[in-house]
């Protein structure tokens, strides 16, 4: 490990194991990661090519889903599981249509939350909390959550790239569900989750083991399975679909041709007015 890794690492960062956020980093080309996130994101690599170019995939759908909920009037967002910030994060592109969105992070990984914070120093309408997604309870009554957003009015809830790492159904579920609660009718969720339909059996199993090996297990879900954590929602045209074909930009948008080749699901769901759940 170089010394100029030490600089910017927490503390209590765990240094030798691999973590989702930071392969996630580096595979979208960041530098806030470790050798050994490196080492498991050249592995999957190798055994799908397609992952780099899928990585940015979903970060242009972030894009394209933030930009559709901003023109849905929704001004504040809870980013659980947002990762180590880097081009196009969420507050970027909700506050270039509206300065006035208020963005809070939520991670696990202490570099994530550290390096959201640095980012958002001057910025009071955005911050980052560190929290774990099957604890709903603890981020919706953290101090900075209550501050920044009013869930009395609609909340623009993403939970991307997180729920595959809750292996527990009912504990994903009922994360899902407590959320979902304390939203306003008119809030959203949006969801992207991995899934092992349309893949290799033989793939899926190295690329599981090599999560297995990271500091969060992972589990991929089918469509059905991913679809019900939008029980209670109205799904949100084009509904539930690969990651390139929700709502694209134009021809040119990675994999739009070939939309099985990414491997996980992505939707909207809306709270309908009138709506309880308690």
């Amino acid at each position: 490990m170089d010394t100029e890794t030490w600089t910017w690492a927490p503390d209590e960062t765990v240094l030798d194991k691999p973590n989702p956020a930071r392969i996630y980093d580096y595979l979208i080309g960041g530098y806030h990661n470790f050798e050994a996130d490196r080492m498991v994101a050249e592995k999957m690599l190798a055994l799908d090519p397609d992952m780099r170019l899928a990585a940015q995939a979903h970060r242009a759908f972030l894009r394209r889903m933030v930009n559709f909920l901003t023109g849905q009037g929704i001004d504040q967002f809870l980013d659980i599981g947002s990762g180590v910030p880097t081009v196009g994060n969420v507050h970027e592109v909700a506050q270039t249509a509206n300065p006035a969105a208020h963005v809070v992070y939520v991670d696990i990984d202490p570099v994530a939350v550290t390096h959201s914070n640095a980012m958002l120093q001057d910025n009071p309408n955005a911050t980052a909390i560190r929290a774990d997604v099957r604890q709903p309870e603890r981020i919706l009554n953290h101090a900075e959550v209550k501050n920044l957003l009013d869930f009395s009015q609609p909340v623009g809830v993403l939970l991307l790239s997180v729920l595959h790492y809750v292996t527990d159904d009912e504990e994903a579920y009922s994360a899902v569900r407590t959320l979902r609660d304390a939203l306003a009718p008119g809030g959203y969720v949006a969801i992207s989750h991995a899934s092992f339909e349309g893949i290799a059996h033989d793939i899926y199993e190295r690329v599981s083991r090599l999560y297995a090996k990271s500091t969060a297990q992972n589990k991929m879900r089918s469509y059905a399975e991913i679809q019900q954590f939008f029980d209670g929602f109205e799904l949100v045209e084009p509904g539930l679909v690969r990651t390139p074909l929700w709502r694209p930009e134009g021809p040119d948008d990675p994999f739009l041709d070939q939309p099985d080749r990414i491997m996980g699901f992505v939707g909207a769901g809306r709270k309908p007015q009138g709506t309880s759940f308690q």
